[in-house]
């Protein structure tokens, strides 16, 4: 590949970074960070007026008019349910392909980084690492897969793009749309006074709790070096789903066993999903929130 290192050796502040998905969590705690490090974001997102990600032409005009050193591609529709196959197909598939092509072929070269998901690997119950095969075990994983392959493509062109491989992260900036935020919601609004219950499918499934504000320092910590270019981020701990149910409803004081209700419809994606971050720790990244910290920052 030919080396690219002078590009990033001038100084951060005349720098630009191109956030995909500026709008979710990722993309604020990503801002931030940028910004702390002198370089203007340039954020895109749904709001009208902005330019789709699915408009192959609006955006390599978009990329070409700014010249970006980073582009950053956070943008997706965050199911893995099967009626979602279409706008996880465009944004995912087209969207990468219509960044990485206006990247390829803007007069300044930029690092591109392009997020995965654990849930686009072949799942055993054991940590994951980015080495692992993936496994099209839903049309989001598909998607995801195939956005790989393409970042891949282009890496053997010339292009440096970086893939982030993301396991379960929340922040404050959370909907109720996921279930660790409706988890807190429902013990805060339980507390406030409501007589609900909370439905929760499997409560023994295990996932990571990791925090949105640490996994994007792992994704700056990938994309600020020009060795590895793809690397799982996540926390490497599991925890139940029951277990964070508890430390959510302990906060207001209350027994979750008196407000939580099963769900014998639901059935859950993995019984385990936990990364091997052995790639990023190497690196010099970290995660620094445990679970009872980020249900603090998300108790508010």
């Amino acid at each position: 590949m030919k080396p690219l290192c002078t590009l990033w050796e001038i100084n951060s502040a005349i720098m630009k970074a191109m956030i995909f998905g500026s709008g979710g969590q990722d993309g604020f705690y990503l801002s931030r960070l940028l910004e702390q490090k002198n370089i203007q974001v340039i954020g895109v997102d749904k709001s009208p007026g902005q330019v789709s990600i699915t408009d192959t032409e609006g955006i390599r005009a978009f990329i070409h008019s700014h010249q970006p050193s980073f582009i950053f591609h956070l943008a997706a529709h965050s199911t893995t349910r099967h009626d979602a196959w279409k706008e996880n197909h465009e944004t995912i598939c087209t969207g990468t392909l219509n960044i990485l092509e206006a990247a390829r072929s803007s007069l300044q070269p930029a690092k591109v980084f392009i997020s995965g998901s654990g849930l686009q690997f072949e799942n055993t119950g054991l940590p994951i690492k980015e080495t692992d095969p993936f496994a099209a075990s839903s049309l989001y994983a598909v998607s995801r897969i195939q956005s790989v392959y393409a970042a891949r493509y282009y890496r053997s062109i010339g292009l440096p793009v970086y893939a982030g491989y993301f396991f379960n992260h929340d922040s404050p900036y959370r909907d109720e749309k996921h279930i660790n935020k409706k988890i807190m919601e429902t013990a805060r609004r339980i507390a406030a006074g409501t007589k609900e219950k909370l439905s929760v499918g499997d409560l023994s499934a295990e996932k990571e709790f990791g925090f949105a504000g640490d996994i994007v320092e792992g994704i700056w910590t990938l994309v600020s070096q020009d060795h590895v270019y793809e690397a799982v981020i996540g926390t490497g701990i599991a925890h139940s789903i029951a277990e964070w149910v508890k430390i959510c409803f302990d906060l207001f004081g209350l027994n979750w066993e008196d407000h939580v209700v099963p769900d014998p419809g639901f059935i859950p994606p993995y019984k385990r999903l936990v990364a091997d971050p052995a790639t990023i720790i190497s690196l010099g990244w970290r995660p620094k929130t445990s679970i009872h910290q980020l249900a603090e920052k998300m108790k508010g």
